[in-house]
């Protein structure tokens, strides 16, 4: 059996130049990455500047009051991936106690006790501080312009509006008059404008001391972020009740202290070796390393067990994917996670070992010498007692809410690589519009991320104070002999890595192109717990791209997978940048699922 090979057809081509390339998942921050780069600017102003419009254009999917994650590499080092850390810890008050004495049994999906003290502005600062070339207003004038004068909306931000627009009219009036200013969601195409957003980032610019140098104005609006304008409205505004995911109405907890205490940091990147490639992660405070362990148990096949597009490679790889995810719920978390044994050849033997020809509907996690592994709740639904009769989840694509605001999938990506060779990949997301009730003085709300924590004790991701929430974001950069030569990422929650393992496999083992990857049939399992409210599981679940094929489909079907057929063009919305560094050529691609990602580039 030979790998399968791409369709000829492609619905964009793989962009090729030499000057500079941009993915993202909107074409106006696609378009805006590339001004940047055509005015001089490098991949970290370029990224920085996509990041903001990208708070504008896709506010049901990311915001200013969310998290971020990335990972990078520069010109001047390119054999280093660092990570740049933009997840921010829970608030001091934030202990299971206090949660479990409100009644609760789950961190909410929705409202202000979700939320994690924000980090995802800081952390594009201080990218752009750091290693970007340009005057903070400069890069910011993008966004503002779309703030303040207007865009025209995609349709899924209106179906996101209109899927909560009961719980805006209720019980966050906020939100309604932000997004609902003439009572009914708006259609796709027409004008919105965040004039509060624009007001907000006007003022960070003005920050800075005209005298001081560029870096020092960066640093004053990091300043007036953490203990000045912004956090004094986002505290007093949270600490008044409001309805959260649960049916019940809570305070938030967040206080001055938090917002203060929390700055984004550089890390060393986690990484693996696969079929001579430098495959670079987060640490296990994010998902990220659920990949590398994936990829290290499919290290121990041949070609044709790695081919999605056949039942033995699609079966072959959520069996692997199940595995490696339970590890991920066992021991992943802001701690002290054994990642080395996790990933070494001994133990990946071991978790290869119980891949059969049939699919498991176990939760299966490895033995660690010296580790409890946690077991988590696994339900297979789940209806807070004050929720009942809400009914099921409503509204389509990504994210998904219910009228509650509970959310499923979620996040935006981008992707550059400059003339240079500076190369980032960065995956911003929460703080999406259904979070919380809009904070009326800043045109944005705060995010959810800490769904992801449990309130059951003795979890390496159960909710501590202080504590990072074991993330989701996961962008990935690839490279080969020391050089960054791919940067990847795709929204997605619990599916990010997921889709992207098929992007790696497709070309790196069956020498897909950019483009030939993002387009083919995609897969993922649901045989694992969810990492978003209510958390719950379907044991053997597989959900599938009709067009991979009902041969394929009755195949997997036969050996046990519960398989949901999704449509022709439904998973993944994956970008990518690639870079090669013996021809100079640089190549971008972008998913056309949705209608919405794009790439650009020269």
């Amino acid at each position: 059996m030979t790998y399968t090979q791409p369709t000829s057809f492609t619905t964009r081509p793989t962009l090729e130049g030499t000057f500079g390339m941009t993915a993202s998942t909107h074409w106006l921050a696609t378009a805006s990455a590339q001004a940047v780069l055509e005015r001089g600017g490098n991949a970290f102003d370029a990224a920085v500047a996509s990041a903001f419009v990208l708070h504008v254009v896709e506010p049901h999917l990311n915001g200013p009051g969310g998290d971020m994650t990335g990972v990078f590499a520069t010109a001047a080092n390119p054999s280093e991936p660092i990570v740049l850390m933009g997840q921010g810890p829970a608030p001091a008050a934030a202990t299971r106690e206090h949660y479990l004495s409100e009644g609760l049994e789950l961190v909410p999906g929705s409202g202000a006790l979700a939320a994690a003290v924000p980090a995802a502005v800081d952390a594009w600062f201080l990218l752009l501080r750091d290693h970007g070339t340009w005057e903070l207003g400069d890069v910011l004038h993008f966004a503002i312009g779309y703030a303040r004068n207007g865009h025209p909306i995609v349709g899924r931000v209106g179906a996101t509006i209109s899927a909560v627009a009961d719980l805006f009219n209720e019980h966050w009036p906020t939100s309604a008059a932000l997004w609902m200013p003439e009572g009914t969601a708006p259609a796709a195409g027409e004008m919105i404008k965040n004039e509060a957003y624009a007001a907000v980032l006007d003022r960070l610019v003005a920050a800075g001391a005209p005298d001081a140098t560029r870096e020092e104005r960066i640093d004053a609006a990091r300043r007036e972020w953490s203990e000045g304008f912004v956090a004094q409205a986002a505290v007093a505004f949270t600490a008044q009740p409001h309805r959260h995911s649960s049916g019940t109405d809570h305070a938030g907890v967040m206080s001055l202290e938090d917002f203060a205490g929390c700055q984004a940091t550089y890390e060393p990147a986690t990484t693996f070796e696969f079929r001579g490639h430098t495959i670079a992660k987060t640490g296990a405070w994010g998902q990220g390393p659920a990949l590398l362990q994936t990829l290290a148990i499919l290290a121990g096949y041949d070609d044709e067990h790695l081919d999605p597009s056949t039942a033995l490679g699609a079966h072959t790889i959520l069996e692997a994917q199940k595995l490696a995810i339970a590890d991920r719920e066992a021991y992943y978390g802001d701690a002290d996670v054994p990642l080395d044994y996790l990933l070494s050849e001994e133990y990946s033997a071991q978790r290869r070992a119980l891949i059969t020809d049939r699919a498991s509907a176990e939760f299966r996690p490895g033995t660690v010498p010296g580790r409890e592994p946690f077991i988590p709740p696994l339900r297979t639904e789940y209806t807070a007692p004050a929720l009942a009769g809400v009914g099921a989840m409503a509204g389509v694509g990504e994210p998904t809410v219910s009228r509650s605001g509970e959310t499923r999938g979620d996040t935006c990506h981008i992707d550059v690589v400059d003339q240079w060779g500076n190369m980032v990949s960065a995956t911003p997301s929460g703080g999406w519009l259904q979070s919380s009730p809009t904070i009326p003085e800043l045109g944005f709300c705060l995010g959810s991320r800490l769904q992801m924590t449990w309130l059951e004790d003795g979890a390496p991701s159960t909710l501590r104070p202080g504590k990072r929430p074991r993330t989701t974001l996961t962008p990935t950069l690839i490279l080969k002999d020391s050089v960054p030569v791919v940067a990847l990422g795709s929204p997605g929650g619990d599916q990010q890595d997921q889709w992207q393992l098929l992007y790696i496999l497709r070309t790196i083992v069956g020498g897909y192109s950019p483009q030939q990857a993002i387009d083919a049939p995609s897969l993922h399992t649901t045989s694992i717990p969810g990492s978003f409210y209510p958390r719950t599981w379907e044991p053997g679940g597989a959900v599938v791209e009709d067009r991979l094929g009902d041969d394929v489909i009755s195949d997997l079907e036969d050996r046990g997978h519960v398989v949901t057929r999704a449509g022709d063009w439904a998973l993944g919305r994956i970008s990518s940048v690639v870079s090669d560094p013996a021809t100079g050529v640089l190549k971008a691609a972008a998913n056309p699922r949705g209608a919405q990602g794009y790439a650009a580039g020269r």
